[in-house]
């Protein structure tokens, strides 16, 4: 693989290339709620997002930088919605499950989706560690937020390093339901205990 990352939302400077970039990642988007991971090709993307193939390479260097991008732009929308919001909940607890639930749901709702962000996931190695840090650092500022239910508290370093737990045992709660290794019952029991355990 590749090993130069993606061109990063900031580190793209003309509109028109910003524009650019957000099409590939909803034909990305749009190509796998339709057929999952191997729907995924870069030249299907370059033709639904109207890019030249090379172009495409230039921003996003394989299916895989490609994917994982597409699972961070999913994971901004969240934390977009959750701007200036309260988060239901009178304990870290209850507003950390409110939110990973209302996500959980939504994913499990789009499950071709969700096989293909989450495949690329697990499939991802060192040459994505920038897209897979940036999916990081999104996911543990929602829950951030979460614990101390508004978006104006400064964060400790205790909470941001129990935010990454939480987010790693989501993702591989999700990862175990892709793979029909748990049902949607099992992710959320799960979510619950590990979340009641890190917040208690």
């Amino acid at each position: 693989m590749n090993a130069i990352n993606s061109l990063p939302a900031d580190q793209v400077g003309s509109t028109a290339q910003r524009e650019r970039r957000r099409r590939i990642l909803a034909a990305t988007i749009e190509l796998a709620t339709q057929g999952g991971f191997d729907a995924v090709q870069m030249r299907a993307v370059s033709e639904r997002a109207d890019v030249a193939l090379g172009t495409l390479y230039r921003y996003f260097p394989s299916k895989i930088h490609l994917l994982v991008s597409a699972l961070g732009t999913e994971f901004s929308k969240t934390a977009t919605s959750l701007e200036g919001r309260t988060i239901p909940g009178d304990t870290p607890a209850e507003r950390v499950l409110n939110v990973l639930g209302r996500n959980t749901k939504a994913m499990q709702r789009d499950p071709q989706l969700t096989e293909a962000l989450t495949r690329a996931f697990m499939f991802a190695d060192a040459s994505v560690s920038s897209e897979i840090h940036s999916v990081g650092m999104m996911l543990t500022g929602v829950l951030v937020q979460a614990m101390n239910g508004d978006d104006t508290v400064e964060p400790s370093e205790d909470q941001v390093a129990i935010a990454k737990v939480i987010g790693d045992v989501w993702l591989s709660l999700l990862v175990g339901w892709v793979t029909g290794r748990h049902s949607a019952d099992d992710v959320s029991r799960s979510m619950s205990v590990a979340v009641h355990l890190l917040l208690r």
